[in-house]
């Protein structure tokens, strides 16, 4: 295998809508994320149990979104960031590869913000990849500083020589976060335009991979009418290449 194909996906909890129009997308996000092809899926917003949403849709499913998703033979690892009166959501990795190790790093901020980390470690031929599933804050400064948290997490838990892929909404919409980012020996795609948010009308470049170990080749974001309804961000897929 001479390249890595990883996705970055904010699903919106597989609901999309509101009121009388809210509709169940999440049997649509399945063929989505079989249609990326990629060794790896990172998912945000994804739901684990919401008894709210089980009453209101019929076809809700009977599991967690992230291993309801996942295709065959993938293996599924979804982490809570949020617990609600109804249920919860969190990040969630699907891998083609076989999962060493997982967990969840928590890097709230601010109070009425629940925030997470998902840490996978996967042995992608022979070689040890990790993976952190990240969905930052909505304000400039906490997200500065969870970017200083992520940090610290990849200094205690990622061997220098390892390689890493950090992936996910980073919801920075002036791209600040690239410099810090840098500084940390984490690169993403700086040359080209990839705007993920809005869906309808893609103007912020929200969701992001980012690389350190690893050569970026390639990234695109899949556009059309059934990709502007899943969600209300689109997709991001990018090869990755071994140094």
């Amino acid at each position: 295998m001479n390249s890595l194909r990883v996705a970055t996906y904010n699903i919106h909890k597989g609901v999309q809508g509101l009121g009388p129009a809210r509709r169940l997308e999440i049997h649509n996000l399945v063929h989505a994320v079989e249609q990326f092809d990629a060794d790896l899926v990172c998912l945000q917003e994804v739901r684990g149990v919401n008894r709210k949403m089980q009453r209101a849709f019929a076809h809700w499913p009977a599991g967690d979104q992230a291993n309801f998703l996942a295709p065959e033979g993938y293996e599924a690892v979804y982490r809570s960031n949020v617990i609600t009166r109804h249920g919860e959501h969190g990040n969630a990795l699907l891998s083609r590869w076989p999962v060493l190790g997982h967990g969840h790093h928590d890097v709230t901020d601010l109070r009425f913000e629940r925030r997470g980390m998902l840490h996978v470690t996967l042995q992608v031929q022979q070689r040890p990849v990790h993976v952190v599933v990240v969905h930052l804050s909505l304000i400039p400064a906490s997200r500065a500083r969870q970017v200083q948290a992520l940090g610290r997490f990849v200094q205690q838990h990622v061997p220098d020589h390892e390689a890493l892929v950090v992936a996910g909404d980073f919801n920075d919409w002036d791209q600040r976060l690239h410099k810090p980012m840098a500084l940390l020996g984490l690169h993403t795609f700086e040359d080209i335009r990839l705007p993920t948010f809005p869906a309808r009308l893609p103007l912020l470049y929200l969701d992001r991979v980012y690389v350190r170990g690893l050569r970026l080749l390639h990234a695109q974001v899949p556009h059309g009418k059934a990709w502007r309804s899943m969600s209300d961000h689109l997709p991001l897929i990018a090869e990755l290449g071994w140094p």
